[in-house]
């Protein structure tokens, strides 16, 4: 047991006032008594001296008030020093100082608080080294990433930006603090379109004079209670050349697989001809010219779909009347138009749009969503026009999404993988581009933007 206690000090303080008052009651009821004796003894000139009972009770209670300040002043002492020093352990904790501590050389529950709170202490430092190593690492990770990070905050100001992020859209300067919408305005119409579309896109613009594909990724989030956006831009150009080299491989293998399957029955056919033509059995020979003519017509058909992919004609731009073109395409695939259409003309090769629109549209259908919900868009603006297909399918994902456009990939069986590359194609000759999005409420959306200016 703890003898050196607050409570056995609050003990002996409240036995010292208890001594204290009844000494005071003991002199307050026997002074006149004391009085008296002092005079029959006969002692004038000591009693003389002696002051009043009044007098007697202010010296007193002066005494016993100085007395009880300076013992609870030593008893307290040690109780505000610790309250001190805790006050300003608390304030550097504030500022985010973890480094203080308190002398421990009490064996009280003063020490107890004491011993305590240099734990606490302790605590606080070891977290916050591991925190700072954490952070660390992940801004060497983030920095060193060849993805380009940006994260905006509630004012469109970019609050971080990593390396790539710096090279991507400020020639490698410092991002932090820029107006974000500024920054757009600085880059490829391509890259700002997708950015202001708000949702995944993969899209290719132009940097450095040579053409460059980009997967965009967009978040929002609250950080510290306020709304944010994390915008990521993935670098796709390598990984699609090596994807474009995989599918060439698979085309020749396919080419020669089909070849192989419709020239080997038109020799076996051939031949068969030649002898029955040789045995003079003519009636036979109508059906194995008609059986060879079949597999020829679907060889051309064949090869007549990667003739038109591989040999585009360069567009033949005209205007068009938009009313007039959507009319003739509504005749060949069925969708819903959403919104007015532009009242200007647009610039554009029609037959290769309509065709593109065309491969759009039955790519949307064929998505397995309503075909009251395949629509067509058509927006005009900052020297665009832009065609947007949307439906209400699954969507694609991330790995089909970053795919998509490349020649012969196609995720269904019977499809050639040439719909939407022969829409690039055709996008790109116009000096225009394709994105495709997944639509946040379901469904995808593949957009043909072209140029209007001539």
């Amino acid at each position: 047991m703890r003898f050196n206690t607050l409570r056995l000090r609050l003990a002996a303080a409240l036995l010292v006032a208890a001594g204290a008052g009844a000494l005071l009651q003991i002199g307050l009821s026997d002074w006149p008594r004391w009085q008296a004796w002092l005079s029959h003894e006969g002692k004038a000139p000591w009693a003389a001296l002696v002051p009043g009972t009044g007098v007697v009770v202010a010296i007193f209670v002066v005494a016993l008030v100085l007395l009880v300040l300076w013992l609870s002043a030593r008893w307290m002492a040690p109780l505000r020093r610790l309250l001190r020093s805790l006050e300003n352990a608390v304030l550097s904790y504030r500022d985010g100082d973890f480094s203080v501590s308190i002398a421990a050389d009490r064996d009280d529950e003063l020490g107890e608080l004491v011993r305590q709170h240099n734990a606490l202490g302790h605590a606080l430092r070891d977290q916050r080294q591991h925190l700072a190593q954490r952070e660390l690492l992940l801004d060497t990770v983030v920095q060193n990433t060849p993805v380009a990070l940006v994260l905006t905050d509630t004012r469109q100001r970019v609050a971080y930006a990593n390396i790539a992020a710096r090279q991507l859209l400020g020639e490698g300067r410092s991002l932090e603090g820029s107006d974000f919408a500024e920054l757009l305005r600085r880059t490829p119409p391509g890259l700002a379109q997708a950015v202001d579309d708000g949702l995944d896109a993969l899209f290719s613009v132009t940097l450095d004079g040579s053409e460059e594909t980009f997967h965009l990724s967009q978040r929002q989030f609250r950080l510290q209670g306020r709304p944010h956006r994390l915008l990521l831009f993935r670098r796709m150009t390598r990984e699609l050349s090596r994807q474009e080299v995989a599918t060439w491989k698979r085309v020749i293998r396919v080419i020669s697989h089909e070849l192989n399957n419709s020239l080997a029955p038109i020799s076996s056919l051939a031949h068969t001809g030649a002898e029955l033509a040789r045995r003079g059995d003519l009636e036979r020979l109508p059906g194995v010219f008609a059986t060879i003519g079949e597999r020829a017509r679907h060889l051309h058909g064949f090869l007549d779909g990667y003739a038109r992919f591989a040999k585009l004609p360069a567009p033949r731009l005209e205007r068009v009347d938009l009313a007039a073109f959507l009319d003739g395409l509504a005749a060949q695939s069925g969708f819903r138009q959403v919104g007015e259409l532009p009242r200007e003309a647009g610039l554009f090769d029609a037959a290769q749009i309509e065709q593109a629109l065309i491969n759009l549209l039955k790519n949307a259908h064929e998505a397995g969503g309503p075909d009251g919900e395949v629509t067509l868009t058509v927006v005009s603006g900052r020297q665009e026009l832009r065609f947007e297909v949307s439906d209400r399918g699954p969507g694609m994902s991330d790995t089909v999404l970053a795919q998509a456009l490349l020649p012969f990939y196609s995720t269904k069986r019977a499809g050639t993988g040439l719909g939407l590359a022969l829409a690039r194609e055709i996008a790109e000759a116009h000096g225009g581009r394709i994105a495709l999005l997944n639509r946040s409420e379901g469904g995808l959306r593949v957009s043909i933007t072209l140029p209007t200016a001539d």
